[in-house]
């Protein structure tokens, strides 16, 4: 890696390091019901959008142009892409905060504890995405998958048992809030899946 290469891998991970921590806010808020965690995620993303806006003119300007002896750019195309993700994951986790904004009057759900477990997933997901980004390490992407796919589980079961299992007497806010809270964190899996399929391009330059 060179000098500009390093920088630009140091300051995605200070962007993926607020994006992780984001997630930790919305977990607090949503399992927790931490109304002060919920309030700090708009503050959080303002600072992430930061970052992406200025990693993106970063790559542009290396994409454009490239210092001498930088044969391979297309680690500055990865780069590029995947702060998008991660931009998308700090996104989604103040999605989260507002419904869990929404639900704090609420009584617990039964299923809680369950889309509490899938959030632990995408929360060891985005983690390890990270570790990809950090390491360079391309078969960081294959645990991230087992972990998708181990999501895509949850999101099935819980959306089957939400929509289809919902007595008459349920609040149907509720379960339309709760529905959008395990979409958004179907979405932040695909998101962390994303940035371990892109760190794999730069390591092999292979696309999978």
């Amino acid at each position: 890696f060179s000098h500009q290469l390093r920088r630009l891998q140091r300051d995605v991970l200070r962007m993926g390091a607020l994006v992780e921590s984001a997630c930790l806010l919305a977990r607090s808020a949503l399992c927790d019901r931490n109304l002060e965690a919920a309030q700090q995620l708009k503050a959080h993303d303002k600072q992430i959008d930061q970052f992406y806006r200025q990693i993106e003119l970063d790559c542009v300007e290396l994409l454009i142009h490239p210092p001498q002896g930088m044969q391979n750019l297309r680690h500055v195309s990865a780069f590029m892409q995947l702060i998008r993700d991660l931009e998308r994951i700090g996104d989604y986790a103040t999605d989260i905060g507002e419904v869990a904004i929404k639900l704090f009057p609420c009584t617990v759900h039964p299923y809680a504890e369950q889309i509490q477990v899938m959030f632990d997933r995408c929360r060891s997901m985005v983690a390890l995405s990270l570790l990809s980004v950090s390491d360079l390490n391309a078969e960081v992407g294959a645990d991230i998958k087992v972990k998708d796919d181990a999501v895509d589980d949850d999101y099935d079961y819980l959306y089957d048992r939400l929509v289809h299992t919902t007595a008459p007497s349920d609040n149907v806010e509720v379960i339309v809030l709760l529905v959008l809270a395990i979409r958004y964190l179907e979405r932040i899996a695909d998101h962390a899946t994303n940035i371990g399929r892109r760190i794999a391009y730069v390591v092999t330059g292979e696309r999978k």
